[in-house]
């Protein structure tokens, strides 16, 4: 999977009539990209507007484009390109879903966590396009994507591990050394370990991010898709070098720090890949992003060069140590990352030192890095196992 930063109109196609925006919206080419062959591509349209259905989203409120090179796009008709936003669209008619959290040895709990609509209507949303090609050109691909970023989101809503604030990482002993499991033949369990006993883990963002796709990824596949060949593929790659939570993403990943090397450049993830060139209100529940701290002092300070984060839908980022009542909007998270430059690192203790913002600040921050902004243009998301040749790591 792959962004496409251009695409090519030949014929549009529309489903219904009436569509529940303004009449003056713009439709965007952009959002969900198939690459089929003929018979592939009339069946998928088929399909595609029976999912609409089941996940209770009207056709009309899609756009429909084939485009060269057998090309087939899905696009919400919308002039936005902020997805932080759908679940307040009324017309969207948008809630949250109940899904089970199950494991090995574990009593099954209910949680209420971002529902497949939300998570399709930002796939289809502009400001990014996401691409289904060759095998994947399926619409059980793009159901199991769905269903893997529900499951990353639904371990990741209420969290609640040790901040190590620059001190040591620490993992229950009886599981895990230093960050290896101490049984990589139990990798399930060890993995789930984190979740359930959570004041025995301190780490901090990056490590917690990498975990949450670890574990919200194989738990997919083993216990809700039920699927042991893809569960297994996915054991494989996390042990390839019995280092499992090591190179979870690629390593160009990080191209933009200064410890990056070129010789990294060429380690793919063994769970994730990256789109890169995002609109910068653009995510899809479940992506990885990162907002970075581009003050060069509290840079230097360990814990604070920036924060890995995981979009959860309903216009929140995750809360990886509880400090916020779970979840973050993004104002709350880039104020949160913009006042380490005046020492704020801990919300109650340096209260005093935070210098307020306005409402044209946290618009300024909002954007890319490269804009003058806080957020890298990249999102971390996950394989289509099973449907992708998959590079080696």
């Amino acid at each position: 999977m792959k962004a496409i930063h251009s695409c090519i109109i030949v014929m549009t196609l529309t489903w219904g009539f009436a569509v529940p925006f303004d009449a003056y919206t713009q439709v965007l080419t952009q959002g969900l990209v198939f690459s089929c062959d003929a018979n592939a591509r009339n069946a998928l349209a088929t399909e595609m507007r029976a999912y609409l259905r089941e996940l209770q989203i009207d056709p009309a409120w899609i756009e429909q484009t084939e485009g060269a090179n057998q090309q087939l796009s899905f696009t919400l008709k919308t002039s936005s390109n902020s997805t932080l936003d759908l679940v307040q669209r009324k017309a969207l008619h948008i809630s949250t879903e109940q899904v089970l959290l199950k494991g090995p040895n574990i009593k099954p709990k209910k949680v209420n966590t971002v529902s497949k609509k939300e998570i399709l209507l930002a796939l289809l949303h502009p400001g990014r396009t996401t691409y289904f090609g060759g095998d994947s050109c399926d619409i059980n691909a793009l159901r199991e994507h769905i269903g893997v970023r529900q499951s990353i989101v639904a371990w990741a809503e209420q969290l609640n591990w040790v901040w190590p604030d620059g001190g040591e990482s620490k993992w229950n002993p009886s599981r895990w050394f230093n960050g290896t499991p101490q049984d990589l033949t139990h990798i399930d369990e060890a993995l789930l370990d984190a979740f359930v006993n959570q004041q025995k883990y301190a780490f901090g963002c990056y490590t917690a991010s990498k975990l949450s796709y670890a574990h919200g990824i194989l738990n997919y596949y083993q216990h809700v898709l039920q699927s042991p060949e893809k569960a297994q593929l996915v054991r494989q790659r996390l042990l390839n070098d019995l280092d499992p939570l090591v190179n979870i993403e690629p390593s160009d990943t990080w191209n933009f720090d200064t410890d990056h090397t070129e010789s990294e450049a060429s380690t793919a993830g063994k769970l994730l890949t990256i789109q890169r060139g995002i609109s910068s209100k653009h995510f899809v529940p479940g992506d990885w992003s990162y907002f970075q701290n581009t003050d060069p002092a509290s840079h230097a300070k360990t814990g604070y060069e920036g924060s890995n984060v995981i979009y959860l839908g309903r216009g929140k980022f995750d809360d990886f140590y509880d400090d916020h009542r779970h979840a973050y909007t993004l104002e709350e998270k880039l104020d949160e990352v913009y006042q380490w430059r005046y020492g704020v690192f801990s919300r109650s203790a340096d209260a005093k030192k935070a210098h307020p913002l306005s409402a044209r600040d946290y618009e300024r921050l909002s954007r890319n890095t490269e804009q003058g902004g806080l957020l890298r243009d990249f999102r971390l998301v996950p394989y289509l196992f099973g449907y992708e040749t998959l590079p080696n790591n």
